[in-house]
């Protein structure tokens, strides 16, 4: 697992996201903030609230993988749950009275922190202002950079939408470019989410520098349900070349510096985040997880738009994590998820 520093801003910045991500998944109103006790409330035990929110993960939240729990302990006032989805652990807090879920992470605010050198790039970040197609600087070749981990549930997401748009509006194809975040250490590649994360992300990364024509069938066929052995076959991939890639570090290896190198250019946080021609954007300011919304960037932001920018592409938020479908329309998890991300723990 990887850590980055925080520079104040971007503390503020996560603070503010995880405040959205406590509101989105409240399981119960009226909570009393007077008192963490366990004599609040329903009177819970530790086991049936770590129940109560595995069940409401797996409700609410995922489509198409289950989460089961790994352990639960008291911490700091709350109840510190270690799930497991497909073979990833992530940390989640519930509050005492099992009114409260915090899902992926939390920020411990008495671990001092290091401040970053200041960037050159003193513009507003693009989680601080509204952004608008008026506003977008227009490029001759714009592109959209979206960086992921391949085993969080909004890098999916990110990626089913961009798969959308290059399946119906094909001519975007060269504007959009997926990067990965991560980092390399001892000769070996690292990701959030631990070693079976980091090796997706290597192999998506050798197949989209070494087999670019294939990269978008294996992502179109990964997204649906995790199958990487199905779906190196259904997509053709070339299988000899793949694993010379994955093992030779002055190609994979090398492949995965350059993104990991971007990531700190840019101050890269969590998963998703896209850059557009150098710098920050929101896609919730163009209408959050959605084709159209990608679809809109890309032609906001082209001198010379293409036809397609015409069309009307797929509004729907996109499903997180592995879906068979493009949208998980109706159970609610989709639009839940339409501004969560995942961060590396501290």
């Amino acid at each position: 697992m990887f850590k980055l520093n925080f520079n104040k801003n971007t503390i503020l910045i996560l603070i503010a996201v995880i405040g959205i991500v406590v509101t989105g998944v409240l399981i119960l109103a009226n909570y009393n903030t007077g008192n963490f006790s366990f004599k609040i409330g329903s009177g819970l035990s530790k086991d049936d609230i770590a129940k109560k929110s595995v069940d409401y993960i797996n409700k609410n939240l995922l489509n198409g993988q289950t989460a089961v729990l790994v352990s639960a302990n008291e911490e700091s006032g709350l109840i510190k749950l270690i799930i497991k989805i497909d073979n990833s652990e992530f940390d989640s807090y519930a509050t005492k009275d099992g009114k409260f879920l915090m899902p992926y992470k939390a920020i411990d605010m008495d671990e001092k922190t290091e401040e970053s050198a200041p960037e050159e790039n003193n513009a507003p970040s693009a989680e601080n202002i509204q952004q608008t197609c008026e506003s977008l600087e227009k490029k001759d070749n714009t592109v959209v950079e979206a960086y992921v981990v391949s085993k969080c549930p909004y890098g999916l997401q990110m990626q089913r939408v961009l798969a959308d748009v290059v399946k119906n509006a094909p001519d975007l194809t060269k504007n959009i470019m997926v990067r990965y975040m991560g980092a390399v250490s001892n000769g070996k590649i690292t990701a959030m989410h631990g070693d079976a994360e980091a090796q997706e992300n290597l192999r998506q990364i050798c197949i989209r520098d070494e087999q670019k024509n294939k990269y978008w069938n294996y992502i179109s066929c990964h997204i649906k349900a995790g199958d990487v052995n199905g779906c190196l076959t259904s997509a053709g991939i070339d299988q000899g070349k793949l694993n010379s890639c994955m093992t030779d570090n002055n190609k994979g290896l090398a492949y995965a510096q350059k993104d990991f190198d971007l990531n700190a250019k840019y101050n890269i946080t969590g998963s998703p985040t896209l850059i557009l021609n150098g710098g920050k954007i929101s896609e919730s300011s163009f209408g959050g997880r959605t084709s159209e919304a990608l679809k809109s960037i890309i032609c906001c932001s082209s001198n010379n738009k293409p036809g397609i920018c015409s069309a009307t592409l797929n509004t729907a938020p996109a499903a997180p994590s592995f879906s068979e479908g493009y949208s998980s329309a109706g159970s609610g998890s989709a639009s839940t998820a339409s501004a969560a991300n995942c961060v590396p723990a501290q």
